[in-house]
C-alpha cells in the first residue's frame, strides 16, 4: 500500500472521486493522488 492508495481510499470514504479532483499548478493540471492511487479492497471477515 502506498500514500497514493491510501489518499485514494480517503477520498473515496468521503464521496470525492479521486481522479476528477484536479488543481492547476505552474500551468499543469495535477491530482492530489498524482496518476497513482488505487483504493485499497475492504477486507470481508
Amino acid at each position: 500500500m502506498s500514500v497514493h492508495d491510501l489518499h485514494a481510499t480517503i477520498l473515496h470514504l468521503l464521496g470525492l472521486d479521486h481522479t476528477k479532483l484536479t488543481y492547476r499548478f505552474n500551468g499543469r493540471d495535477m491530482r492530489l493522488t498524482d496518476v497513482y492511487g488505487e483504493l485499497i479492497p475492504q477486507i470481508v471477515m
